[in-house]
């Protein structure tokens, strides 16, 4: 198999063994009846096929069906991590509008969601069971060299101390995720398995402390390897990675700065992390990004296939959500089919014309557009896949019409030779794996960090303007930069970058803008102008009722 996608594997209890880390959290058991971790591990391989799911677990919605969601949110498709983290992280700011009348959707996007939001749920959820996954595999009865011989595996030995220190790696990166989401969330590790030791909050600097100490543990520790051994496993690169964006966003988590530390592990992860810049820039989005080039750029990726994972999550929801019935043989023209390349649509998605226009550099505006990007896309900003083609220019996320403002078509069902894919292969749901990190955002933080330690501007003999002009010479053959640029610039350079990959929310808030009313946008608070000012305990999202119901040592986030 090209991917590690896998649906069954033998897991190893009921929800017994991870009552301590999950609660009664309403999710399902890692497994449908209990097993012993002798039993589990009896052959050699299956520690292979454990740690494939565990890599797996950002696209899988359940261990068997892809129709069934196993945690408490009804639509498999919507319970999925990856569609809602992108969710929380873009339709929660000016960076998307959505129609749709699902209950988690106005919630989000005018900043009014609750303990009981199906996209809150969903991340919340799924980052703990993540968690509880890799402590399954990280307790010793399972994969402590003891155990392990005295299954009489010793030949596999030295694979399963690699897998745990990936092991321990992926679960610091599920848990960075959850710092920036909830704040406080609970440290749950292999110690509360099959206990009543519930896990403890550490407040967010202490979880942070702790999360830091672990990928410093790691970089040190020889059975991690310096760089990762097959895509999409993790090695000492995303290690460093992990820790430049935690350290970018630092001041926001502990109250601390951390500007140096982010440029420095930003810079290893670039020279030092085995990877490399992807030669076209489109190619990180087509249907073959895990072998096309673009999978030597993805550092951290959720993998998907299209025929063995089918999934309305990831990015089958990125692909079909922009789309409506009339835009489907426009936008096949614009990327040069004379048929239809797309085999659904959502009508959901779009973006305001000021997001648009205020970050993208676009030439050429034409609202009298019927059938074309609506810009002269030559002269424009390559990133900038966006068409208006019979839009109307005012969004409104209110209208049954998916038509107005702008459509974002940066995923597309192609291959990166430009085939129509999806109709060729017969299969709707898309293949493109999904970037969590990737080295592109590590020249922007480097670049970001050593401006804020250089009074917030990059001049071009600097580092970090040189990392920049890269990424825009990929993008447009020229980097077309001013002779100096400041920290705004870099912001808009990371939406032009980075759009509806996850970075928009923790953007806005570290740089100050996301509840500020100084900052507005479309619809912000639900109001149509956005000239209003947010609470600023919406910086995170609420631990949900049912974890803290069944865990009496949390404490809810301020404001909740």
């Amino acid at each position: 198999m090209k991917k590690f996608l896998l649906y069954s594997v033998a897991l190893l209890t009921s929800a017994a063994m991870i009552t301590s880390c999950l609660g009664d959290l309403d999710a399902e058991p890692l497994a449908d009846t209990t097993i012993t971790a002798d039993k589990a591990f009896e052959k050699p391989e299956s520690y292979d096929q454990y740690v494939n799911y565990a890599y797996s677990y950002f696209s899988l919605v359940s261990q068997a069906d892809p129709g069934k969601s196993d945690i408490a949110v009804s639509d498999a498709g919507q319970s999925e991590f990856v569609r809602q983290y992108m969710i929380l992280n873009e339709l929660s700011t000016d960076a998307l509008k959505c129609n749709w009348g699902d209950d988690y959707i106005d919630g989000i996007q005018y900043a009014k969601w609750t303990t009981s939001s199906a996209a809150v749920m969903a991340v919340y959820l799924r980052g703990l069971k993540a968690v509880a996954i890799c402590n399954q595999f990280l307790d010793e009865a399972v994969s402590g060299d003891g155990a392990v011989k005295g299954r009489g595996h010793e030949a596999k030995l030295a694979d399963v101390r690699i897998y745990r220190a990936e092991m321990r790696l992926l679960r610091a990166l599920y848990y960075e995720i959850m710092l920036d989401f909830f704040g406080n969330p609970p440290l749950c590790l292999p110690d509360n398995i099959g206990t009543t030791n519930f896990p403890q909050q550490l407040g967010r600097a202490g979880m942070f402390a702790w999360i830091e100490g672990e990928l410093l543990d790691l970089i040190a520790d020889e059975n991690l390897p310096a760089v990762r051994k097959a895509y999409p496993r993790l090695s000492k690169g995303a290690a460093y990675a992990i820790l430049a964006r935690m350290y970018l966003n630092a001041e926001v988590y502990t109250g601390t700065a951390r500007w140096a530390d982010a440029q420095k592990y930003a810079e290893l992860a670039i020279t030092s992390g085995g990877y490399e810049l992807c030669s076209k820039w489109d190619n990180l989005f087509r249907q073959d990004n895990s072998t096309n080039g673009a999978q030597n750029e993805f550092i951290v990726a959720a993998l998907y296939d299209g025929a063995q994972t089918p999934s309305y999550g990831g990015t089958t929801h990125l692909l079909y959500a922009s789309v409506y019935a009339d835009l489907r043989l426009i936008s096949s023209s614009l990327f040069g089919f004379s048929s239809d390349i797309y085999m659904n649509q959502w009508n959901g998605y779009h973006v305001s014309d000021e997001f648009v226009m205020d970050n993208f550099e676009l030439q050429g505006v034409n609202w009298d557009n019927k059938d074309q990007w609506g810009y002269d896309r030559a002269l424009s900003d390559q990133r900038a896949v966006f068409t208006n083609a019979g839009f109307t220019k005012n969004i409104d996320p209110e209208s049954a019409d998916i038509n107005t403002g702008w459509a974002c078509l940066k995923w597309v069902p192609l291959s990166s030779d430009n085939r129509a894919s999806c109709i060729e292969s017969g299969i709707e749901f898309s293949s493109a794996d999904f970037p969590i990190f990737r080295l592109g955002e590590m020249y922007l933080i480097s670049a970001e960090a050593e401006a804020r330690l250089n009074g917030g501007t990059l001049t071009s003999t600097s580092n970090g303007y040189k990392r920049i002009a890269e990424l825009r010479t990929r993008a447009n053959g020229v980097a077309n930069m001013p002779i100096s640029i400041d920290l705004e610039y870099i912001l808009k350079e990371r939406v032009r970058e980075l759009m509806w990959e996850g970075h928009r929310r923790v953007d806005l808030i570290r740089y100050g803008l996301f509840t500020s009313a100084s900052f507005p946008w479309p619809y912000k608070g639900g109001i149509a102008a956005g000239t209003v000012a947010l609470s600023d305990h919406l910086k995170v999202y609420p631990i949900i009722t049912t974890d803290l119901i069944a865990n009496p040592n949390l404490v809810q986030n301020a404001g909740y």
